[in-house]
């Protein structure tokens, strides 16, 4: 589960079809990579990093 792109989205008050609208993909498939059900690709992940200010670290990777 990567919950960690959903606090992000929610602490800049975002819903989820606004971050899915500035990346380019649907409200469905945000949801299913906020669940842990859907694997991004890496372009996909860098663009969801820089619509949420942040880096990929943060936002995707165990640290």
């Amino acid at each position: 589960m990567n919950n960690k792109v959903k606090i992000v989205r929610v602490s800049k008050d975002l819903q989820q079809k606004d971050l899915a609208l500035k990346v380019g993909i649907s409200r469905q498939t945000l949801s299913l990579i906020e669940k842990g059900q859907y694997n991004p690709s890496l372009k996909l992940c860098v663009s969801i990093a820089e619509a949420l200010d942040s880096d990929l670290n943060s936002l995707f990777w165990k640290v």
